[in-house]
């Protein structure tokens, strides 16, 4: 099984070479952009990269001193770009053609070399030489498990730039083939459920609440709208690092999150855990916030590279009805969720919280696909005591108390 986990990496640059790397990005978002002005002429979208490749190649080339691969990427990106918007106007959502302002600019092997402690970059002038800034040795980081370890191949990088900090960093892209008979043998599921009001609940009833992230989220909201109001440079720049600080405080809240998540399911000896899909949840989920939306794709992405290391494999799947169905019987009805927290059984009668009735059913469902296509790796879902298997029967009875107000809660 291919493996693959991207580790950023701050830089280490001199003021020289910054600029250099400031317009390599510069000239690299205006090819992006320029494609898509190409591809798009207000009623048809032109998303088949070898035509655009015809239309657009020696342009970007005459207009830019971009790398010919450089031209390439910003071709791609373009066109995963459009075809991202393209999607959401057939599910018949609103979204704008793209542009592409935020500094980034793509690497592969062919215009960059990396080594041990820094890296070898292509810019609009040549290359230049760009110092990693590490970590403390003796720390266990995704550096040394991932972009060190000599299981995991660097397949390339994307080039970040942050104007508040001045700061480049580079997001090394890096994949390993892990052998399947490393996995868990035991097949069984841990279900992840991810709400608003608790983040995520596991089929062992484990709860992590979602008060902290809104309570914070509230009180950054309240210092950018004060700033606001002065409206001057000053306190557009502290909006900024005011967002900075969100952002810092939240992805280390869902790290934790992340790694009770990976202890959970190893102590509980699974092989698999399961999330629900996360395309257009906050679509799905009342009372989602995009914020809701960002911290459940980045605390999916936590899990799976923190996962590797034990063994786990995870998985997205569909989230169809698995609020409203019964994981005791089966039974699905609209009315057997009376309310937010609350799950009762028009059918057999089974009484639970919501959540952790639903973090069941994301776990069966993969339980589903598995056993359903002939598969066979899991067996089971984990629950607070026992196990369900694919014929929905539980070889120690689930505690029906079990997760009402949250077993262990977190956070």
């Amino acid at each position: 099984m291919e493996v693959r986990r991207t580790v950023p990496v701050k830089l280490d640059v001199t003021d020289s070479d910054a600029d250099l790397l400031r317009e390599t990005i510069q000239q690299f978002l205006d090819a992006a952009n320029y494609v898509v002005d190409a591809a798009y002429d207000g009623e048809w979208v032109e998303m088949r990269k070898s035509v655009l490749h015809d239309e657009t190649y020696g342009d970007v080339r005459d207009r830019t001193e971009l790398h010919s691969n450089h031209v390439q990427s910003a071709r791609d990106r373009a066109v995963d770009a459009l075809k991202s918007t393209v999607a959401k106007w057939k599910r018949g959502k609103e979204a704008s053609v793209p542009t592409f302002t935020s500094p980034f600019v793509e690497y592969n092997q062919r215009n960059a070399t990396f080594y041990e402690g820094y890296a070898s970059l292509s810019t609009v002038n040549g290359r230049i030489t760009v110092e990693y800034v590490l970590p403390g040795e003796n720390r266990d980081t995704p550096h040394s498990q991932y972009l060190f370890s000599d299981e995991f191949e660097t397949t390339g990088a994307t080039l970040h730039y942050r104007e508040t900090d001045d700061e480049f960093s580079l997001h090394v892209r890096t994949k390993a083939d892990v052998d399947d008979s490393e996995q868990a043998e035991n097949g069984t599921v841990l279900g992840v459920d991810l709400g608003v009001e608790n983040i995520a609940v596991t089929s062992t009833g484990m709860f992590w609440s979602g008060d902290e992230l809104d309570h914070w989220h509230r009180e950054y909201e309240k210092r950018r709208a004060s700033m606001q109001q002065h409206g001057t440079r000053y306190a557009h720049e502290a909006i900024q690092r005011v967002g900075e600080t969100e952002t810092g405080r939240f992805e280390q809240m869902l790290h934790c999150i992340a790694n009770d998540l990976v202890e959970e399911a190893d102590e509980r000896e699974c092989s698999h855990i399961a999330f629900e899909d996360l395309t257009d949840i906050r679509d799905r989920m009342p009372g989602a916030k995009r914020l809701h939306a960002w911290a459940f794709r980045r605390l999916y992405e936590y899990v799976a590279y923190k996962a590797v290391g034990h063994g786990l494999v995870v998985n997205q799947v569909d989230p169809a009805n698995t609020s409203q169905r019964c994981s005791s019987c089966g039974h699905t009805a609209r009315d057997n969720r009376p309310t937010q927290d609350s799950f009762e059984c028009q059918s057999c009668g089974y009484t639970n919280h919501a959540d952790y009735n639903a973090a069941k059913n994301v776990g069966y469902r993969l339980l589903q696909n598995q056993t359903g296509a002939g598969g066979g790796a899991p067996v089971g879902v984990r629950l607070n005591t026992g196990m369900l298997n694919a014929n929905g029967i539980k070889p120690v009875p689930d505690s029906v108390r079990a997760g009402v107000h949250g077993e262990r809660p977190r956070l």
